[in-house]
């Protein structure tokens, strides 16, 4: 999303321009027809840019570390690295501080345009319950 490239196997543990062609040739040398035809076929994702929902300096790591403990309670799969990032079956979404302005950075992701709007609901609701959280969102 961000211009870097991970990959869930075979992980070297660094982001590499070369590896990632690599392993696009890899993908694209074990399918036939032309690229056009397995780029059609390969899935895809929604997702979001970079959201921005105003909190105070002062507030946004403690509306984040009391938003994490209530996601975690809620849901099975969540990954408390710079924020909170909860995992779903067909989707992801992140509430993070940011780290050099007054805002809550937020993204989402899903196989689905419907389930990408969903799964934005369900952190806007959770926001709501935080009066210190602005409700207008940038980049939305």
């Amino acid at each position: 999303m961000s211009g870097h490239i991970f990959f869930v196997e075979n992980y070297y543990g660094f982001d590499d321009g070369i590896y990632s062609g690599l392993r696009f040739a890899e993908y694209v040398s074990g399918r036939e027809g032309p690229l056009s035809r397995i780029m059609a076929e390969t899935p895809t994702y929604f997702s979001t840019p970079a959201i921005q929902a105003h909190c105070g300096d002062e507030v946004k790591y403690g509306v984040v570390e009391r938003l994490t403990a209530e996601l975690k309670k809620d849901f099975d799969r969540v990954i408390d690295i710079n924020g909170a990032r909860v995992v779903f079956a067909d989707g992801w979404g992140l509430v993070r501080a940011s780290s050099n302005l007054p805002e809550l950075v937020l993204r989402f992701e899903a196989k689905t345009e419907k389930r990408l709007a969903e799964i934005k609901q369900t952190f806007r609701d959770y926001l709501s319950r935080y009066p210190e959280v602005s409700t207008k969102w940038e980049n939305e």
